[in-house]
């Protein structure tokens, strides 16, 4: 199911030689490129891209002063970097949601540079499988730690993980899992909420019909695309919102995270967003199946008053009501971190909502779990800055075990202030005013 949901968007099999280069001590000499090996076969029905070039077929090459390995094992391919000094810390990198192709690639983290310039290795896998495979995704990224020490001939003294969007969701899986295994995390726009991601792109569709008085099926029918459309001209979704658009709007807001800075903006941007000819919101919908969501009990807000108005019992009546009845696609987290996590989310991501964050933090109650807001409404915006001040903080604490600062995202009231995701977003974005000096 999970994989159609996001369609839009032990090692039993001998391991592929690692290729390793000579380590790059300077800048690059311009020669020609080698030519890049065409897919070969992976796990049935998919192909791996050669791991030693970019999908654009620029050669993957060391940074200066690092050395690199490359590979196929059971299907995923994986890449290497280790600097010549070496701390013996390695970070393995789980990537995000690919698609449902059948081609696998492997790519580079955000913080490359970063880890070789503190000493720092790191790998990361293709993944054997693509779609919303987050069981797939830990298999992978912890089968890393073998293939580093089998590829350099080191085993690392310690290890960290860190991943991005359904990245994030591996990254979670993996230290409750594995939990003597890894010894920090990093998980950023992650999808912390397991299956509330799902059930919120149903909220966003069905209480949208309510107000808009269209009734609609679930699971969605062949009638859905001319009831979007009554759905979407009746909220003022294109053409700017109607009272019933702007109910909706309270509603998505506080299911989404909570009355914020920039949310008006982030809803606009997300609504321009087109997916299948859909607004972006809506267009999750129709691959939603029967049992795999749930909205049974939600409570749905529209302002944040003591007491529900007229306008929210009606809502609350005659929404429709929609039960799960398996989570078997998607592998549940916990919320109990036994190793320091840190995480980084922008506060109008619509897409995978900041919500994801909280409902991470009331499972964990806080115990080892600090969360940093970015005023940022795209997904995964983070600038280079943020990210190195996190990491270097999440590996301080892991250290020293002195735990850094984040945001109160569980605190209603310092959400909604007008600075709130000031204190660690680095670098003003459009549609969000600058942070007082």
């Amino acid at each position: 199911m999970i994989g159609r949901v996001l369609l839009a968007l032990a090692l039993l099999v001998p391991a592929a030689p690692a290729h390793a280069a000579a380590p790059n001590t300077a800048a690059p000499a311009q020669a020609a490129a080698p030519p890049c090996d065409p897919p070969t076969p992976g796990q049935p029905g998919y192909l791996v891209a050669d791991p030693d070039c970019e999908l654009d077929g620029t050669p993957f090459t060391a940074l200066p002063g690092a050395q690199v390995w490359t590979g196929v094992r059971d299907g995923a391919a994986y890449r290497i970097e280790k600097p010549q000094h070496w701390n013996g810390r390695l970070v393995v990198y789980a990537h995000g949601y690919r698609g449902n192709g059948t081609t696998v690639f492997v790519d580079n983290p955000a913080l490359r540079a970063h880890y070789i310039e503190r000493g720092f290795a790191w790998a990361a896998s293709s993944y054997a499988t693509n779609g919303y495979d987050v069981t797939q995704g830990v298999t992978d990224t912890r089968a890393l730690i073998d293939v580093f020490r089998q590829a350099t001939g080191t085993a690392a003294r310690k290890v960290y993980i860190t991943g991005a969007s359904m990245g994030g969701h591996v990254t979670a899986v993996a230290i409750e899992k594995y939990p003597r295994t890894f010894a920090g995390a990093m998980p950023t726009c992650g999808v912390l909420g397991d299956v509330e991601l799902f059930d919120y792109f149903l909220d966003t569709t069905v209480t949208a019909a309510a107000l808009a008085d269209v009734d609609v099926d679930f699971p969605a029918t062949a009638a859905f695309g001319e009831q979007l459309g009554r759905i979407v001209a009746a909220l003022g979704v294109r053409t700017g919102l109607t009272e019933a658009g702007r109910t909706w709007s309270g509603v998505v807001e506080r299911r989404s995270g909570g009355e914020r800075p920039g949310f008006d903006a982030a809803l606009a941007y997300w609504n321009a967003a087109s997916q299948g000819g859909a607004p972006f919101l809506f267009s999750f919908y129709p691959s939603l199946t029967a049992g795999s969501v749930d909205n049974k009990r939600t409570l749905y807000r529209s302002t944040d008053a003591r007491r529900l108005s007229p306008a929210e019992w009606r809502l609350n009546a005659e929404v429709l009501r929609v039960r799960r009845t398996t989570t078997e696609d998607v592998p549940v987290i916990a919320g109990k971190p036994r190793v320091p996590v840190l995480s980084l989310h922008g506060i109008g991501d619509l897409f995978v909502p900041f919500s994801m964050e909280q409902y991470y933090a009331r499972e964990s109650g806080g115990r080892n779990f600090v969360s940093r807001a970015i005023r940022d409404i795209t997904h995964c915006g983070f600038t280079q800055p943020e990210l190195k001040q996190g990491f270097d903080d999440l590996v301080r604490w892991v250290e020293t075990g002195r735990r850094p600062a984040g945001d109160a995202i569980l605190d209603r009231r310092k959400v909604a202030e007008a600075t709130f995701g000031c204190r660690f977003t680095i670098g003003v974005r459009g549609n969000y005013s600058p942070c007082p000096a």
